[in-house]
C-alpha cells in the first residue's frame, strides 16, 4: 500500500512541476520581443494616458504581426551570432520619406546585423511597413524593426510632445521603454549615415566605467556657437552637446543617480525628466537638447565626446569649414538640420539626401550613387560648403567600395 502511495505522490509532484514548466514557457515567449525575425510591434495607444514610466504596464507591447528570419534579433539565451546593434529613430509629421532616407543609409552600409527601433505617429505605422517590406530580400535579411506608437508619461503628455519639434522629446524616455535593450544609436530622422553604424557602435568599448553615453558638441568654434553666447541654462561644457547623433548604454542609465541643482541628492533617470522641464521650460530654447545640456553639465563624467565627423551640420561650413576631423577624413555621418534636405540653401547637403534616397537597391553603388553624387555636388562650389565638397564622399566612396562583398546585387 505504501509503494502505491508514494507512486500517487510522486506521479502529483511531476504533474504540477510539469504544469509549471509549460507556464513559464508560455509567459516567457509571450514577453520576449526582441527575439529573432522582423516584426512589427505596436504599443497600444491608451497606454499612453493611462500611466507613466513608474508603472511597468507603460512599455508593454502588444505585437500585431511576427515574421520569422534567420538571422538573430537580440536578446534570449541562443549562443553564436554577435548581438545585433540597436538603432532608434522618432518620426512625426512630414518625416516618413527624410525616415526612411536614413534607414536605408543605415542598412546599406552597415555589417552587422540592425535592430531598428521606430517611434512613429499611429497613422505613419502601415506606411513604413509597406516600404520596409518592399526593400529586397537581401536587404531585409540585415536587419530587424519594430515599429512603436509615441508615448509619453501621462502627466504632461502634451507638453512633452510639443517640445520644441513634434515627439523629438520621445528620446528621452528610450531608456524607460525599450527596457530589454542595453545600448542604441538614437538619431534625429535628419540624418544619413556615410559610413557604416558599427564605427559609431564600437565607441561602447570607449566608455570608461562611468561614462554612459556619446555625442559630438554643438560647435568647434566659440565665437559662433550658440549656447556659450544665448543660453539662459547650463550647458555641458564650452560650447553644449547636439542630440542629433547619441549613443547611449540604456542599461547604466537606468541604474544611474544624476547630480542636479534640484535636490541635495542624486535622482533616477525617471525621477529627473519632470522636474527638470517644470524647472527650466521657460529659458530653454531647443527642447529635448537643452534638459540633456543641463543634466550633463551636472554630470560631465558621465558623457563621451566624439569628433564633429560624426554629427556634421551646416553649422560646420556654413560659415567656412571649422571642423577639423572632417577635414581630415571626411565625413561620417551627415546631418541635415535647418531642413537643409528639402530646400536650396544648401545644396551640397541636399545633393547627398537625394543620391541615397533615388539609390535602387541592387545596383552599382559607384555608378549609380556616387558618381551622380559628385556630379551634383561639383554644382554647388559657389556656397561655402559646397567648397568642401570632397568632404561629403570621402568617407562614403570607401564604404560603398565595401557593399559588393556584403550582399548580392539585385533580388
Amino acid at each position: 500500500m505504501r509503494r502505491y502511495i508514494r507512486a500517487l505522490v510522486l506521479c502529483t509532484v511531476f504533474a504540477v512541476l510539469s504544469g509549471l514548466y509549460v507556464y513559464s514557457k508560455l509567459f516567457y515567449s509571450d514577453v520576449s520581443v526582441g527575439a529573432a525575425g522582423a516584426r512589427r510591434v505596436f504599443i497600444p495607444p491608451g497606454a499612453r494616458h493611462k500611466t507613466g514610466p513608474q508603472s511597468p504596464h507603460w512599455y508593454n507591447r502588444y505585437i500585431m504581426r511576427q515574421r520569422g528570419q534567420g538571422e538573430g534579433g537580440g536578446g534570449g539565451s541562443q549562443s553564436g551570432p554577435e548581438p545585433p546593434m540597436h538603432l532608434a529613430v522618432v518620426a512625426c509629421g512630414q518625416r516618413l520619406e527624410e525616415t526612411l532616407t536614413m534607414v536605408k543609409s543605415a542598412v546599406l552600409l552597415s555589417v552587422k546585423h540592425l535592430c531598428l527601433h521606430i517611434f512613429a505617429e499611429d497613422q505613419l505605422h502601415a506606411s513604413f511597413t509597406e516600404a520596409l517590406e518592399s526593400w529586397p530580400g537581401f536587404i531585409r535579411s540585415r536587419f530587424n524593426y519594430t515599429v512603436y506608437s509615441i508615448s509619453f508619461p501621462s502627466e504632461n503628455a502634451a507638453e512633452w510632445k510639443k517640445l520644441f519639434k513634434p515627439c523629438a522629446s520621445q528620446r528621452l524616455f528610450l531608456p524607460l521603454i525599450l527596457k530589454e535593450v542595453d545600448s542604441v544609436v538614437y538619431v534625429d530622422s535628419d540624418i544619413l549615415f556615410l559610413q557604416p553604424v558599427d564605427r559609431l557602435w564600437a565607441f561602447l568599448s570607449r566608455f570608461n566605467s562611468s561614462q554612459l553615453a556619446a555625442v559630438a558638441p554643438e560647435h568647434e568654434e566659440p565665437r559662433i556657437a550658440w549656447y556659450n553666447r544665448f543660453a539662459r541654462h547650463p550647458f555641458y561644457g564650452r560650447t553644449g552637446i547636439n542630440s542629433g547623433v547619441m549613443l547611449m548604454n540604456m542599461t547604466r542609465i537606468r541604474n544611474t543617480y544624476f547630480k542636479n541643482d534640484m535636490t541635495s541628492v542624486g535622482l533616477r533617470w525617471e525621477e529627473l525628466l519632470m522636474p527638470l522641464l517644470q524647472k527650466y521650460k521657460l529659458n530653454i530654447t531647443w527642447g529635448d537638447q537643452d534638459l540633456l545640456n543641463i543634466i550633463f553639465h551636472h554630470n560631465p563624467e558621465r558623457l563621451l565626446e566624439f569628433p564633429c565627423q560624426w554629427n556634421y551640420r551646416p553649422d560646420h561650413c556654413i560659415y567656412g569649414s571649422n571642423c577639423a576631423s572632417a577635414e581630415e577624413n571626411g565625413i561620417y555621418i551627415l546631418h541635415g538640420n535647418r531642413g537643409v534636405y528639402h530646400d536650396h540653401k544648401q545644396p551640397a547637403f541636399r545633393a547627398v539626401y537625394d543620391a541615397i534616397r533615388k539609390y535602387s537597391f541592387g545596383a552599382d553603388p559607384a555608378s549609380s550613387l556616387l558618381a551622380p553624387l559628385e556630379e551634383e555636388l561639383l554644382k554647388t562650389t559657389h556656397t561655402y560648403c559646397g567648397k568642401s565638397h570632397e568632404l561629403f564622399t570621402k568617407r562614403l566612396a570607401q564604404s560603398l567600395a565595401n557593399i559588393n562583398r556584403n550582399a548580392p546585387h539585385g533580388r
